[in-house]
This record gives structure tokens, C-alpha cells and sequence, in this order.
């Protein structure tokens, strides 16, 4: 008996052993997605670390951001952000194969979507809008391809200075989605509706000079990632209380928007595109599955009616009144 409990006990240390050793194998990888570094002058350096898949956004990916920006809110030190992509690219936006792998896809949804009780952002619009709440400044760099998902990173920065020949896109479209990681609460302070609704519906690609002539980013620069970090030095020799305040100033008064309706709107839309066939078949064509397997559009389904619309709209007044 005592040879059993003997053996019992070992074996418990060694699943406890393995799972402390897991768990801090999976902190390790979450951490390597994301690196920061902070200068003497408070100026913090956000890098994108997943070069290899053009640092496209896995689920380690969105958690790491995420925290990084939760972080660097709460670190009253931090004078100025600079956020950039190793490599050769900005962020490629979604992985969609890891975070739609079939054996994933649903809890990822529902982590991505599922929004925290008391939380305006859920983790899908966490790494764009929790920029916005980092009382500094934030500037992103970018250069290479700055699409979909990576593009509302970068769009949730204050600033952005691009390439000439950076590729952007609002790259939903291709998917059978619209874009639901924060673009309804930054497109509207930068481009007319109409530029907006074109960009959002076409899914096209354009260069860092057609973004400047549109007003989706700041400046152009051949080296952007230097051209950053000169203008985040400029901004951390003045004062972070002016700054700060500044920065709440204008994103409270620049547009008028109730950024929580804006916020659970995309949500909800979202979840009626997700799974259906017009957002498969998309899925299908934009993985370059060939045509013998690549369904074709159904009509547009009945949900999109204006009674349907009324009822969700209905729906969301009284989720929001809750």
C-alpha cells in the first residue's frame, strides 16, 4: 500500500511538473510574438516578432499585443510608443489556417468575440483600440504589406508613417467579412464615408502614397521605422501631461461616436457573416482551393432585409440599455 500511495505521489509531481513546464512554454511563446524595448528617453519600442509568417496575427499574437498595450497604458514612464514589424512586413493580417484550424476555430471565435463583461473591446478589437487608451502617443511604421488585421493595428495608432511602396488593404472583403478589429471607431476620423465604404467593399490593394493622398497615414518616409522613433524622441521632450491630455482631448472631441455601440455593432455583424455559405465560399476562393471545390454565391441571404435590420438594431439598443 505504501509502495502504491509512493508511486501515486510521484505521479502527481510528475503531471504537476509537466504542466507548470507547459504552461510556461506556452507563456514563452506568447511572450516571443511581441518584443518591447524602452529607452532612457521613455520612448517604447513595440516589435512585431513573428517574421517568418510576416508577423500575421495568431491567437499568441492577439493575446501578446493585447497585453503589451494594456502594459505600456498602465506605465506612467512611457513618454512615446513606436510599434513596427520585423522583417519584411508591417503585419499580413489574419492567419486565417492557425486561427481557423478545425480543431480550434470555435473557441478561438469565441475568445476573439466574446467581449469581457464591462469591457468596450473584445480581444479581436483589443489590438487596435487599446492603443487609443495608452495615455502617450502611439506611432506605427510600416512597411512591406499592412493588410486586414495588421492594417487596423496600425490604424489604431495616433500616427503612421508608411513606405512609399507599403501594400495596405482593408482585405475582409476577400474573406466575406467586413473589418471588425476597431476600423469603425478610427476610419470615420480620417476619410470620408464614400472612401471608407469603397476601400471596405473592394477589399483593394493600394500603396503608402495613395494611403497619404487619403489621409490613412501621416508621412512617407524610405526609412520609417527611423522617421518614427526621431518624431516619438521630438513628442517625449515635451510634456507627458500636455501630451496625454492632448491626446484625450482630441480623440473625445475630433468626431463624435459612441465608440461601445460601434464596437458591439461589429460584433454582431460579424457573427451573422461567420460560418454562412457566401462567407465559406469566400473563405474557399481567398485559400486558392480549385474551382471544382470553390462553391459559388448564394443571394444575398434574407437577414440583410430592413425588417432584419430593424430587429437587430432593436436588439443591440436594448443589449446596450442592459
Amino acid at each position: 500500500t505504501q509502495r502504491v500511495a509512493s508511486k501515486m505521489r510521484a505521479g502527481g509531481r510528475l503531471r504537476a511538473a509537466v504542466a507548470v513546464a507547459g504552461t510556461r512554454a506556452a507563456s514563452s511563446v506568447t511572450r516571443s510574438r511581441v518584443q518591447v524595448d524602452k529607452a532612457a528617453d521613455g520612448v517604447a519600442t513595440v516589435r512585431l516578432n513573428r517574421a517568418d509568417k510576416l508577423n500575421s496575427l495568431d491567437m499568441d499574437m492577439f493575446r501578446s499585443i493585447a497585453r503589451t498595450a494594456r502594459e505600456l497604458a498602465e506605465d506612467r514612464s512611457v513618454r512615446a510608443v513606436v510599434v513596427h514589424g520585423d522583417g519584411r512586413a508591417f503585419c499580413a493580417g489574419l492567419d486565417v489556417r492557425s486561427v481557423n484550424h478545425p480543431m480550434h476555430a470555435r473557441a478561438n471565435a469565441a475568445e476573439l468575440l466574446d467581449r469581457p463583461q464591462g469591457s468596450v473591446s473584445n480581444l479581436a478589437q483589443d489590438v487596435c483600440y487599446l492603443w487609443r487608451r495608452i495615455p502617450a502617443p502611439v506611432i506605427a511604421a510600416t512597411h512591406g504589406v499592412c493588410l486586414g488585421g495588421g492594417f487596423q493595428i496600425a490604424l489604431g495608432a495616433d500616427m503612421r508613417i508608411s513606405t512609399p511602396g507599403c501594400k495596405f488593404s482593408i482585405m475582409e472583403a476577400k474573406w466575406g467579412l467586413i473589418p471588425d478589429m476597431g476600423a469603425t471607431v478610427v476610419l470615420p476620423e480620417l476619410v470620408p464615408k464614400d472612401v471608407a465604404m469603397e476601400l471596405t467593399m473592394t477589399g483593394r490593394v493600394f500603396d503608402g502614397s495613395e494611403a497619404l493622398r487619403l489621409g490613412l497615414v501621416t508621412r512617407l518616409s524610405d526609412g520609417p521605422l527611423a522617421e518614427a522613433h526621431r518624431l516619438a524622441a521630438e513628442i517625449a521632450t515635451r510634456s507627458p501631461d500636455s501630451t496625454a491630455a492632448a491626446k484625450r482631448l482630441l480623440d473625445a472631441t475630433y468626431c463624435e461616436t459612441d465608440d461601445r455601440r460601434k464596437l458591439h455593432l461589429e460584433t454582431a455583424l460579424q457573427r451573422r457573416l461567420m460560418g454562412g455559405w457566401n462567407q465559406l465560399a469566400s473563405a474557399a476562393k481567398g485559400l486558392g482551393l480549385p474551382p471544382m471545390l470553390t462553391p459559388g454565391f448564394l443571394q444575398r441571404r434574407p437577414d440583410w432585409s430592413e425588417e432584419a435590420d430593424a430587429q437587430a438594431e432593436a436588439e443591440l439598443r436594448a443589449m446596450l440599455d442592459q
